[in-house]
């Protein structure tokens, strides 16, 4: 167990969900958000990761719960690195599961980060190698089972309305326009005047609302469009091109650090899957 690993697919009877098994030394994920839920059960070693400006550690058998579109890092504590499973269901399958439950409308949302539930835990490693192994009813069966008891025990829910009040208006319009001129983004001073605001006051109402300044959110917008023109086929060269980033090694420091493995890898399993 001396070599970094990494494997990350989609699962075989879900697209709604990816699956990333891992286990790294010296590899460490940049400030990144997932569109998505991340559920990871660590299976060994500990690992430590930046939360809303809190640094936790999380070590076998906790399950680490991120939820959609917030900033986090992850990196080892200890030489030997560290092993886990990861689950990332989209928002729509989680909430799909809710409303079978017939829980409270609106966003899902987990408010503890680090959760200590073995039964849980058991369900999400026994869904995950499920899915590593092809087996798509007990891997969907077990996996809505673990989805369900998180959701019972452990979730908040968010109305729509009050996330987006949460977001100045400046800063809901300077996200629009970054997702629109991945390429050519404007400068701070250009964005901050298009959308009626001060440079400074931007950069800190961005911030303080998404967790990341406009450049570093650029970024991320720009791997999540790099996924899925990888998903489309697309060769990582072409992806560069297309996304803004100056080149292929530029596109693949970024993605490595958003996702875990470089975009040809990431590609090669999604066509594999």
């Amino acid at each position: 167990m001396s070599q970094e690993r990494a494997h990350y697919w989609r699962h075989p009877a879900l697209p709604e969900v990816d699956l990333l098994r891992a286990r790294f030394i010296t590899h460490r994920f940049g400030r990144h958000v997932h569109e998505g839920y991340n559920f990871s059960v660590i299976e060994y070693g500990v690992e430590e990761f930046e939360h809303r400006g809190t640094l936790l550690r999380a070590g076998p058998g906790s399950i680490v719960m991120v939820n959609p579109d917030t900033v986090h890092t992850g990196q080892a504590v200890h030489p030997e690195g560290w092993g886990y499973r990861g689950m990332y269901p989209a928002v729509e399958l989680v909430a799909d599961v809710a409303a079978e439950l017939g829980l409270p409308s609106g966003t899902p949302n987990f408010p503890e980060t680090v959760l200590h539930d073995p039964a849980a835990a058991r369900l999400l490693g026994a869904a995950h190698r499920a899915g590593e192994h092809g087996d798509a009813l007990a891997a969907t069966s077990l996996l809505r089972s673990a989805l369900a008891g998180m959701l019972q025990r452990h979730a908040q829910y968010v109305g729509t309305a009050e996330v987006a009040s949460a977001m100045p208006a400046s800063v809901r319009a300077a996200r629009d326009i970054l997702h629109e001129r991945l390429v050519d983004p404007p400068s701070l001073e250009e964005l901050a005047e298009a959308v009626g605001a001060r440079p400074f006051s931007l950069l800190r109402a961005f911030r303080t609302a998404t967790g990341l300044p406009p450049h570093a959110y650029l970024n991320q917008i720009r791997v999540r469009e790099a996924r899925r023109l990888l998903d489309a086929g697309t060769r990582p060269a072409e992806v560069a091109t297309r996304t803004g980033f100056a080149d292929q090694a530029h596109l693949t420091r970024h993605f490595k650090r958003t996702v875990g493995v470089p975009p040809g890898a990431y590609r090669r399993a999604r066509a594999a899957a």
